[in-house]
């Protein structure tokens, strides 16, 4: 009897999501994982528990774990496995780095406040060439950024990187800037459309500006022998 697993959140969201970062097609992937495209298609929209081998076979063909794509990674902290075959690391002009981020997402800000340094993850756009976040009135972002010095900002750290976990590669971005709040209502109204949607949720009508005055980024990616 073939032993089927119930996938934890969605297989196929995960196996579509590995195949197109790939630049496979469905085809591409069924060919390799020895399936029927038809059926690859079924998993990959539908809610569904194929067999153990069926798991196997894509995770090969898609250069990673079972586990991966059946979530149980989920809860893990990225970068567990050891160092890939002949890694190399390579610094990132600014242009690279700015378009490595531009697509938006979640981030992370750094900066000193009186208990000590804080670095807290947050949801983001890249606005005009700035970063733009979104948080609440009265969060650590509003109250310990503020100097209470018309005209002077503290400067703070944002981060941004990509890791991945199957193939021992990834990248990161630091951007350093002045952290400006966004208080008239001329600005307000620049940036209320720019899309950047806080995943926490509630009542977060701070606006956040973030612009560069130092970009800096490094790749980890593997020399082919």
């Amino acid at each position: 009897m073939t032993e089927h697993i119930p996938a934890p959140g969605d297989l196929g969201r995960r196996v579509a999501h590995r195949r197109k970062s790939l630049g496979m097609s469905r085809e591409q992937l069924a060919e390799r994982a020895r399936i029927d495209p038809g059926y690859l298609g079924y998993l990959e929209e539908n809610a569904a528990s194929p067999g153990t081998s069926t798991v196997n076979q894509l995770a090969a063909a898609l250069g990673t774990s079972s586990e991966e794509l059946l979530g149980g990674t989920m809860d893990l902290p990225p970068g567990r496995g050891p160092a890939g075959g002949r890694p190399r690391l390579e610094k990132l002009e600014a242009d690279e780095c700015m378009r490595l981020i531009s697509p938006g997402g979640v981030g992370r800000v750094a900066f000193n406040t009186p208990a000590g340094p804080v670095v807290m993850p947050v949801n983001y756009v890249i606005h005009h060439g700035a970063v733009l976040l979104r948080t609440a009135f009265g969060g650590p972002l509003d109250e310990d950024l503020r100097t209470g010095v018309e005209g002077v900002e503290f400067k703070i750290a944002f981060e941004v990187d990509r890791i991945d976990d199957p193939n021992r590669q990834g990248w990161s971005v630091l951007v350093r800037g002045p952290a400006h709040h966004i208080s008239s209502e001329e600005e307000q109204a620049a940036v209320v459309g720019a899309g950047v949607e806080p995943w926490a949720g509630g009542e977060r009508k701070l606006y956040i500006r973030i612009t560069p005055t130092e970009i800096s980024g490094r790749r980890i990616h593997h020399v082919s022998a």
